[in-house]
């Protein structure tokens, strides 16, 4: 009896222990994705997605990441706000699609180019030469090289982080979409251990879609 009542007890502290850490999880995910909310509102994202996996689409979709980057950043003044930047992309986006298609044809291809802006849009986590963004959803210029059957290419088109200094990038903001230190300090790694709680966000994520999933 003594034994069985031990047991028990045993897989009381357990169940409490496996508790309290679903419990940190769930607190420190919340926490997590009001962090990469908040960064959310504040960029608008570039999404690339290539004709095929061939090493000539492949590096083909670069071509056309780099004219793209160069066209969104003549076409947004520095310190724009996220909503003028929005509004200068979409209302430009048929010149946006002529020049990517442009920069298909000097390498020789003939596949069309649409472009959009769309919202929601899910995106990894991604690391880059000096710094990273949280999985999440995003709002993202949108382009799309032939039949779109190839790996994508992820960055930022606003503020321009994947041009030059990120820290320059993110002191043009204007006032209204200022980075927090905290911020800065996350997406440029200056916040030990960044990676980790990003992955752990991308974790927490597909935990939750696939739970949704489940209980549909």
């Amino acid at each position: 009896m003594k034994k069985f009542w031990r047991e028990k007890n045993r897989l009381r502290r357990l169940e409490a222990a496996l508790l309290a850490g679903l419990a940190a999880a769930v607190l420190s995910g919340a926490v997590l994705k009001e962090e990469q909310t908040d960064l959310a509102d504040k960029l608008i994202r570039l999404h690339v997605v290539a004709n095929s996996d061939s090493e000539a689409d492949q590096t083909l979709k670069l071509a056309v990441r780099d004219r793209i980057l160069e066209e969104a950043e003549g076409l947004i003044p520095p310190g724009s706000s996220r909503e003028e930047a929005m509004a200068l992309l979409s209302g430009h986006l048929e010149e946006l699609a002529a020049a990517g298609a442009a920069a298909v044809a000097e390498e020789g291809y003939a596949y069309p180019v649409i472009a959009s802006l769309e919202e929601d849009v899910w995106f990894p986590t991604k690391t880059y030469t000096d710094f990273a963004l949280p999985a999440g959803n995003y709002t993202a210029l949108r382009l799309v090289i032939g039949t779109g059957g190839g790996q994508n290419w992820w960055c930022v088109v606003f503020p321009p982080l994947c041009l030059g200094s990120v820290t320059e990038a993110v002191a043009q903001s204007a006032p209204e979409e200022a980075f927090s230190a905290r911020e800065v300090a996350l997406i440029t790694g200056e916040d030990e251990g960044y990676i980790v709680k990003f992955k752990t966000m991308e974790l927490l994520a597909q935990a939750e879609e696939w739970l949704s999933g489940w209980t549909r």
